[in-house]
């Protein structure tokens, strides 16, 4: 017990901090938007039962409607067609929940421009810097998106169609296929770029890291509160049977 003793006492005195990468959920978080003639994922919707009434005197509850993929979610391999032999959210094994975490900043570069790629390049010069990947861990791809609220401010679309930055497709297949990572986490409405459509592997993240059983986070919040190595994610997705997803409740914690 001297381990986890030693972490509620960090906790208690504020030496270890509890940071919350989770988006709000409700009506107005923003979602995924597909061409119209693919099936198309819910909004969040609360549905009263009771409250403190006629109903229901002493209690107040609802049922919820929602996407699995709605919000900060984790996708899980059965997700994508090449993961679709492979885990299903309620499968994923609870230890590949609690895993460290890296953080690859670039902000500045998606502020020039909202289409910005992350290379492979991108990522060993992290490594020069910081020191190697994190075995079984995740990384998290901070790129000031989180600011953006609104469904609008999200997709940013226009006549060419979505724009938001991403890993390219060869960054989205070494980490799958090369990378000791577990997955891979951001800030924007998916994991996938706006423009992944059209790339030759359309939708590389969800192709490749689904297909080598890996895992995706999206709508992550707060990444700047969190050092470029050292944290350690704790991601709670929703355990559904057969779901390819689930929306989730992920924290991280920091040592201060």
């Amino acid at each position: 017990m001297a381990v986890l003793t030693a972490l509620l006492d960090a906790l208690r005195t504020g030496s270890v901090e509890v940071v919350d990468l989770t988006a709000p959920l409700t009506s107005e978080t923003p979602i995924l938007e597909l061409p119209e003639q693919f099936g198309q994922t819910a909004t969040f919707q609360l549905e009263e039962i009771s409250r403190y009434d006629e109903r229901g005197p002493y209690w107040y509850w609802n049922n919820f409607r929602t996407g699995e993929h709605t919000g900060t979610h984790f996708d899980a391999p059965n997700h994508w067609v090449t993961g679709k032999e492979l885990a299903d959210v309620s499968a994923v094994p609870a230890d590949h929940l609690v895993a460290p975490a890296v953080v690859l900043d670039v902000t500045d570069e998606v502020a020039a421009d909202s289409d910005f790629l992350i290379e492979v390049e991108h990522v060993r010069a992290f490594e020069a810097e910081h020191g190697p990947l994190p075995d079984g861990g995740w990384l998290l791809c901070r790129t000031g998106w989180s600011s953006r609220t609104t469904q609008t401010e999200m997709l940013n679309n226009d006549e060419n169609g979505p724009h938001s930055p991403g890993l390219s497709a060869e960054c989205a297949r070494w980490v799958a296929e090369e990378s000791n990572l577990r997955g891979v986490g951001v800030e924007t409405v998916g994991t996938d770029a706006g423009a992944a459509p059209g790339f030759e592997t359309p939708f590389p993240c969800h192709a490749f890291l689904m297909g080598s059983g890996k895992y995706g986070l999206a709508q992550l919040q707060n990444l700047s509160a969190l050092p470029p190595t050292g944290a350690l994610l704790v991601t709670s997705p929703l355990k559904i049977v057969g779901g390819s997803g689930s929306p989730a409740r992920v924290l991280a914690l920091v040592e201060r």
